[in-house]
């Protein structure tokens, strides 16, 4: 996208590089990141060192890539508990509920195998150890804590961060966590809108079941993913409605955002703003481009019968 490098490589950008902000980061480096990485500060965290599998050839993909073996909390502590699960991605500063996992099929993932006492970190100290004051993208999967965290920030921090991907739990994980309805209720009285979730879950069959109808591991997998899977947990991606009433480089790069999570529409808008609000031609290339895919996805689906019958009957 020649569109996206013209605008990354504008001043606005050389000057102030993209901030991502990854919680959670053990598996790989975010995917959504790839065209935007090398113009981009990333800063990383995950206390569960086994299955942090990020390498010095990865560092390559960013301008700067800033990793934390530490555990992120709300408030300023030298140590906290971190219990340290089955699956490394269920571990968490939040004691796992086992009494209300036990009916559900993933329940091993969460039993405890050690406590530890690990070193923690707020947000705001790494920030200010950066020397970075704003964050655009904030991505957290930090297993019950997303909400407080993001709200951590404060809100001359959070108010104008562009895009929030969060993953809240909706059935009973945590003790005290956060869960997907606080969040939703809080982003939306903040003017962030939902731009896309993705439902997933586990199966509500306990593992005796299992045993009493095969011993075979092999079997009770195949029946477990046989079995109907209930919601449990939820990726939340959010885009900030407000960025038409920031500056130049929110502008821009609000832009950018929206095309790369496919809002065209919402990248019309921002396109046309722009144009409104500042002297610079870039916006009405901005707003072609953008009218251009969403012209291009809808001639897509010309060609299919069955969203054009979907279609007549609206």
């Amino acid at each position: 996208m020649k569109i996206l490098k013209k605008i990354l490589s504008r001043p606005e950008f050389k000057n102030s590089p993209i901030a991502l902000l990854d919680i959670g980061a053990s598996e790989c480096i975010h995917k959504k990141w790839k065209v935007i990485a090398k113009y981009s500060v990333c800063i990383a965290f995950d206390a569960d060192k086994r299955d942090f599998s990020f390498s010095v050839n990865k560092t390559k993909e960013y301008k700067k890539l800033i990793v934390y073996n530490t555990v992120v909390t709300e408030f300023p502590k030298k140590t906290t508990n971190f219990y340290l699960t089955k699956s490394p991605y269920c571990s968490s500063i939040l004691k796992p509920d086992n009494s209300s996992l036990q009916e559900w099929a993933f329940a091993e993932k969460f039993i405890i195998e050690k406590t530890e006492q690990i070193t923690s970190i707020t947000l705001d100290e790494v920030l200010k150890e950066q020397k970075i004051d704003k964050i655009d993208w904030f991505k957290s999967d930090s297993q019950g804590t997303d909400l407080r965290l993001f709200k951590s920030l404060g809100k001359e921090k959070y108010k104008n961060i562009l895009v929030a991907e969060m993953e809240p739990g909706i059935i009973d994980s945590y003790y005290e966590e956060d869960k997907m309805t606080k969040v939703l209720e809080f982003m939306s009285d903040n003017d962030f809108f939902l731009s896309e979730i993705n439902v997933k879950g586990s199966q509500r069959i306990t593992q005796n079941i299992l045993e009493q109808i095969t011993k075979s591991r092999t079997t009770q997998k195949l029946i477990q993913f046989s079995h109907k899977t209930s919601p449990g947990w939820a990726e939340l991606t959010f885009l900030n409605s407000k960025v038409t009433e920031m500056n130049l480089r929110e502008h821009l790069l609000g832009w950018i955002f929206a095309i790369l999570l496919k809002q065209h529409g919402f990248a019309v808008l921002i396109a046309r703003k722009g144009q409104n609000k500042f002297e610079d031609e870039i916006f009405k290339e901005m707003e072609r481009y953008a009218l251009k895919k969403i012209k291009h996805n809808a001639y897509k689906l010309k060609f299919v019968p069955s969203i054009i019958e979907k279609i007549k009957k609206i």
